[in-house]
């Protein structure tokens, strides 16, 4: 990781990251080329990315400073009017500057979705998670959520002692309501029956997701947000 920060101290933030940086990418992050889900349950991550022209390396780069927590070299692996937020906020330097406010807890948020796949997207470029690119069958975005994890537990009670009424891997759930300051939330089950799950099991399918294209050869960032 060492040859990999010297690397990226030439980085200009204007620019593409330096030739050695995409080496020590190379050498420091294991290419995904698997297209079929890597776990089972109808939603579980899937890579379609690595057919795209550039997308493998800009992915390598992107996970290696993500793992140094290399705000500047994130940065210059994002557009200059990177979109941020559907109020306005743009820009690399806004990204460095809220990469740097651990309050906001965005490098975690890009550890989760570098985990969740990859989509080969229809405008040429790549969408991370894979399956915010995919088309949900019909189940409500706003108010679903995504189960991660194959086996989930659900729960007669919300309680890691309780009787487990079943299991869930990588699927969408609807909950009865939803407190994120609770350990465990409320999910329908059947007609009219509750279970309970881990509330770091859930993940709503609005949650961040990064998408990039390449502008003149050279892979972006182009938007990484939350909500709608």
């Amino acid at each position: 990781m060492t040859g990999l920060l010297l690397a990226c101290a030439a980085c200009s933030q204007e620019d593409a990251p330096a030739e050695k940086v995409a080496e020590a990418a190379e050498e420091i992050v294991e290419p995904a080329a698997d297209p079929t889900p890597l776990a089972k349950g109808e939603w579980a991550p899937r890579d379609t990315c690595e057919a795209v022209e550039g997308a493998g390396l800009f992915r390598r780069q992107l996970a290696a400073a993500v793992e140094a927590r290399d705000a500047d070299v994130v940065a210059a692996l994002s557009a200059e009017d990177i979109k941020l937020d559907f109020g306005g906020g743009e820009g690399r330097a806004e990204l460095r500057a809220r990469l740097g406010d651990a309050s906001r807890g965005l490098w975690e948020e890009l550890d989760a979705i570098l985990a969740l796949g990859c989509s080969a997207n229809e405008q040429g470029g790549i969408t991370i998670p894979w399956y915010f690119d995919q088309d949900l069958g019909g189940a409500d975005p706003f108010t679903s959520m995504l189960v991660i994890g194959e086996n989930v537990p659900v729960l007669t009670e919300p309680k890691p002692s309780a009787e487990k009424l079943d299991t869930i891997s990588w699927d969408l759930v609807e909950p009865v309501s939803f407190n994120p300051q609770s350990p465990f939330q409320g999910i329908k089950v059947g007609d009219d029956g509750t279970g309970y799950i881990a509330t770091d099991r859930l993940r709503s399918p609005i949650d961040y997701r990064l998408i990039a294209s390449s502008r003149n050869g050279r892979w972006r960032i182009t938007s990484f947000v939350a909500g709608d």
